[in-house]
């Protein structure tokens, strides 16, 4: 006789961590999990306006937020404790932050490798590390870890953010295997080409002819994806990539 499942229920007062939540994408990740009923820290490193608003966002809608300022690189040990304490334990994260240097392959400088593989790629390890202790012991936890479309399909200009990126979901898989029977999951989140800040100021129409679904998505687009992966519901649902990029990776 097959065993019935059931979700397991996210217990009381745990916190979620997002990383680079001032704005854009990250922002509306910490709106969408406050929604769903986690308190959660806006990480920020220099937009302390941005982190503010996104915590008064988060507010006024009825939800539970913090600004926590600190950089992902030097200080995820620090993020985790201080979010502890000021909200609960951290028993949600989502590695958001991340940099970008392009250049193409011959004429990138090696601060330029070292600075998008050191925020994009080793300081969401460590964050994971950390986090997963108080996972472990809770046996209970969610990771998402904000990956690109770039990761696996190639864009010339962009090797360090690719290879970060590629890195991110292979460490994904390898780190969910580890961890799969202690109530803790580890998802990726793979976006395209989403309207932020970061996209604002390259050429829109032409990149839209090579998307399928003709356009551009939204940063809330994606944060429906981490919603979900954050979720009970998800709790059978680790070591995967969902794409949300409008069919580029099809």
């Amino acid at each position: 006789m097959a065993t019935r499942s059931r979700y397991v229920s996210r217990p009381e007062n745990a916190s979620a961590l997002v990383t680079g939540a001032s704005k854009g994408i990250g922002a509306a990740i910490a709106r969408a999990l406050a929604e769903d009923g986690w308190a959660v820290g806006v990480n920020y490193r220099s937009d302390e306006a941005g982190a503010k608003a996104t915590v008064e966002a988060i507010e006024q809608a009825g939800g539970r937020a913090y600004a926590l300022h600190g950089d992902v690189g030097s200080d995820g040990k620090a993020l985790l404790k201080q979010l502890g304490d000021e909200l609960g334990p951290v028993l949600a994260l989502v590695n958001n932050a991340g940099v970008a240097r392009d250049g193409l392959a011959i004429q990138l400088e090696d601060e330029d490798w070292d600075a998008v593989i050191a925020t994009n790629l080793s300081a969401a390890f460590r964050l994971t590390r950390d986090a997963l202790r108080g996972m472990i012991k809770a046996r209970y936890g969610r990771i998402v870890n904000i990956a690109s479309v770039v990761g696996p399909r190639a864009n010339a200009g962009q090797s360090n953010y690719a290879a970060a990126k590629a890195g991110l979901i292979g460490m994904t898989k390898t780190i969910a295997h580890e961890v799969a029977r202690r109530g803790v999951t580890i998802n990726a989140v793979a976006p395209g080409f989403i309207a932020t800040d970061m996209t604002s100021e390259l050429k829109t129409d032409e990149i839209v002819k090579a998307i399928p679904a003709r356009r551009q998505g939204t940063p809330e687009e994606v944060a429906a994806a981490v919603r979900f992966l954050a979720s009970d519901q998800a709790g059978y649902v680790t070591g995967s990539t969902l794409y949300v990029d409008g069919g580029m990776s099809a």
